[in-house]
């Protein structure tokens, strides 16, 4: 199963890359978006020149995959990934610490174009839908 960071939703907003590919082989109960991705994102749509538009599409891709929240179990492993990249000198912005514990916390695997900083974190899978195209099913 797969959470979406928040640059995957802005490049399949954006039609850039393979995102949109992946999201069409893939099935819907195998995504899932973290609660803090759409907070970036309505962030975002409040300081935009085109919120209508961009207001239906989040509310699509809200309606067609689960939204996660920040429960317990995702803020644990968020203060471990805050802790552990902080003692290794290997900092992750707050947003991306929370992110990343949602997915450790459900054990689920990132899709992101921001491997650099997310493949730093420990046990994290990570997965970069932009630059590759998905593998044709057999």
């Amino acid at each position: 199963m797969y959470l979406l960071d928040t640059n995957t939703l802005i490049y399949f907003f954006k039609q850039q890359g393979h995102v949109a590919a992946h999201l069409r082989q893939a099935q819907a109960s195998q995504i899932a978006l973290p609660a803090v991705a759409i907070f970036e994102l309505e962030y975002g749509l409040l300081r935009s020149t085109k919120p209508n538009a961009q207001q239906k599409g989040m509310n699509a891709v809200c309606a067609a995959y689960r939204v996660l929240p920040l429960d317990a179990k995702s803020a644990q492993s968020a203060a471990w990934v805050r802790h552990t990249m902080e003692v290794a000198g290997t900092p992750i912005g707050p947003a991306d610490q929370l992110i990343a514990g949602i997915a450790l916390a459900k054990d689920l695997t990132l899709v992101t174009r921001n491997t650099r900083e997310f493949s730093r974190v420990p046990g994290l899978r990570v997965e970069n839908w932009f630059e590759a195209p998905p593998t044709p099913r057999s």
